[in-house]
């Protein structure tokens, strides 16, 4: 059983490289960001910033499950980080050039409140940080400019399978 999170700013690339990379891998592509509704994992709905309101330990308490009934699974969420240490073989977090991030953000319509708050997530590289305060095996990824997904197939190969 091979379990791999990838995290990340939204905007930052990281359901476009979980996706690909379950693909290339023939892991299962695992959304969270579906699951919540679905699973009753939020305590609410924020209508200011138009999302639901995660109760984290819920949510890493069905991830626990999830991935002891799974095999190989690519998880894909900006709280995949946050599952501990053990139950995660390799934790890729995705960053993004500020300037490239926004663009992104306004590209989806998000409001100039969410934009900044996103924005400011990546400047202070909080997804890195707390990955590396789970001590998680990392691959940090910049995709300001894309990525080589051969490449990193190649290094999951190497690393963890």
């Amino acid at each position: 059983m091979v379990i791999i999170c990838v995290s990340g700013s939204v905007g930052s690339g990281k359901s476009t490289l979980s996706k690909k990379l379950a693909k290339s891998l023939k892991f299962e592509y695992f959304d969270v960001t579906k699951e919540i509704k679905k699973n009753k994992l939020s305590s609410g709905y924020d209508e200011e910033k138009k999302c639901e309101i995660v109760d984290e330990k819920k949510l890493i308490k069905f991830l626990v499950e999830k991935i002891n009934n799974s095999e190989n699974l690519v998880i894909d969420s900006i709280f995949a980080h946050l599952i501990p240490k053990k139950y995660i073989d390799l934790c890729i977090v995705t960053t993004c050039d500020i300037g490239i991030l926004r663009d992104r953000l306004k590209k989806r319509k998000y409001s100039s409140e969410k934009v900044r708050e996103n924005v400011e997530v990546e400047i202070f590289d909080s997804f890195v940080i707390e990955a590396k305060e789970k001590k998680h095996n990392l691959l940090i990824l910049d995709t300001s400019e894309g990525y080589k997904l051969k490449e990193i197939v190649e290094f999951v190969k190497k690393e963890v399978l």
